[in-house]
């Protein structure tokens, strides 16, 4: 971790704490009080399992990924590290860009070659997005009206954050069945950007950009061919979403309100695709309104409301950072593949 991140870990922790110390200024201690009284212990350890679980679930598909012919066995500890050093770093960077370079850096920690660590990221970015795509289409279709209908602001928002999601995956989906067209127009935008944008420049965009397309087009028929991982690390991915989804509404659990699993989680979905476009560290200020707003519909205490924002805003992004931490400071024993010998 450099300074920068240093930067990016007081940026969070100071907007939290102003968010926070404005809603305890104006919410009384009587229903602070009567809301952690009432917290339910068996529900409140099941949201940290649930966010544990979805650590799991994502390192088993990296765990998966890396399997073939002949490659040394490696200890669950040095895969279950890497979700967490990407909590960390998703954490503590804008629009969680430190998040893959992170994830990077620990597999090679770990013994795999950088150039197949690259390979597996993709992979498994290509199976998320798909999972993650198909997540928010249902929610947009099935949930919407509801945001829309009490929270018109915050549903332009949450559209645009959803407008975003559909311009990557139609990006990756015009590189997998489109590959040529698909360098054609992107050779297309960088000729109009040169005639507005230093050339040079526009020279390593364009290097860079094409240089990405081919990447992920030959990783993307790599994984074609292995179909059987492909099913496993699907299924594992929305395991890994369903644990991380459920957690607002577990949240609610702990604090005894009644709520419909099936629409705190659509509201969560929502909230994910807002925080997305908030180029914040930790989407810091936004989150913590985006759930205060849509979560008032279950919860009429405003204390009980104050307390379940810092639980899900805890295990949801401090608790990760605070294992990141751990997972960046506890390196595994390396283990190096025999082809890299």
């Amino acid at each position: 971790m450099n300074k920068k991140h240093l930067w990016g870990v007081a940026v969070v922790l100071l907007i939290s704490g102003i968010v926070l110390y404005v809603d305890l200024r104006s919410t009384p201690v009587a229903q602070l009080e009567q809301a952690t009284r009432n917290i339910n212990v068996i529900a409140l350890i099941l949201v940290f399992g649930l966010m544990l679980l979805s650590y799991v679930f994502e390192a088993s598909i990296l765990a998966v990924l890396s399997e073939r012919k002949n490659e040394p066995k490696r200890s669950k500890w040095s895969f279950f590290r890497i979700p967490l050093i990407q909590a960390l770093f998703n954490a503590i960077t804008p629009m969680s860009t430190g998040g893959q370079p992170s994830q990077l850096a620990a597999m090679v920690q770990m013994g795999i070659e950088g150039g197949r660590a690259t390979s597996l990221l993709l992979m498994k970015f290509i199976i998320y997005q798909i999972v993650v795509f198909l997540a928010y289409v249902t929610t947009i279709v099935t949930g919407f009206h509801m945001v829309a209908t009490k929270f018109a602001g915050l549903a332009i928002f949450i559209a645009i954050g959803f407008l975003i999601h559909v311009g990557s995956i139609i990006f990756l989906l015009a590189i997998l069945f489109a590959y040529n067209w698909t360098k054609n127009a992107a050779n297309w935008i960088m000729n109009l950007l040169a005639k507005f944008i230093n050339r040079d420049r526009v020279s390593v965009w364009r290097q860079n950009t094409l240089e990405k397309i081919d990447t992920f087009y030959g990783e993307s028929q790599k994984l074609k061919k292995e179909k059987k991982k492909l099913i496993v690390c699907g299924i594992l991915t929305v395991l890994q979403l369903l644990c991380f989804y459920s957690i607002p509404y577990m949240t609610l659990v702990t604090l005894n309100v009644p709520a419909d699993w099936a629409s705190v989680t659509q509201m969560n979905i929502m909230i994910i695709m807002f925080m997305a476009i908030i180029p914040i560290p930790g989407a810091s200020g936004g989150a913590e309104y985006s759930f205060q707003t849509l979560f008032s519909t279950f919860i009429s205490s405003n204390g009980r409301l104050i307390v379940g924002m810092f639980l899900w805003r805890f295990v949801t992004y401090f608790f990760g950072m605070i294992l990141g931490i751990f997972g960046w400071i506890f390196k595994p024993k390396k283990v190096v593949s025999p082809s890299n010998n």
